[in-house]
């Protein structure tokens, strides 16, 4: 589903996600991209929210993300579910396009299915990064839906 490599995330983000299956996700009804999530996290480099590099896509991140075909550049927000509706710039990590970005870096390629044929864009730049900021228990960061 997104280009084969291994994702990084933060202890913390990780612990978010599956609080978020655990409670929100049916499984018999789930999503491709959401397996994809799962499947991502579970052979993801864990790592603790001090020791997150500073060019990886975490939750609460916003990103510089190009399409690869058109070169269009636009930025997003990474969030919680319930956070996406709250600016048009965020972007719910449920989101086929947000399961494709968690953990990637600067300059990774991610693709993923779209009606139509395959998505694919680049990570440009991770303009704001909570764990880069020294923000590693933003209220955002609790909860649990």
């Amino acid at each position: 589903m997104h280009t084969k490599q291994t994702i990084i995330v933060s202890k913390e983000d990780r612990e978010r996600l599956e609080r978020l299956f655990a409670t929100d996700i049916d499984d018999s009804n789930e999503q491709p991209h959401l397996r994809a999530l799962r499947e991502e996290l579970d052979s993801a480099t864990v790592v603790d929210s001090e020791d997150v590099p500073p060019d990886v896509v975490t939750l609460d991140s916003t990103v510089r993300l190009c399409d690869s075909r058109s070169s269009y550049e636009d930025s997003y927000t990474l969030v919680h579910p319930e956070e996406a509706g709250m600016m048009d710039d965020h972007l719910s990590v449920l989101a086929p396009i947000g399961t494709a970005i968690l953990g990637y870096r600067v300059g990774d390629e991610v693709r993923w299915p779209v009606p139509g044929g395959l998505a694919s864009f680049q990570v440009k730049e991770v303009v704001c990064q909570p764990e880069r900021d020294g923000f590693f228990a933003l209220p955002s960061n609790t909860s649990t839906h």
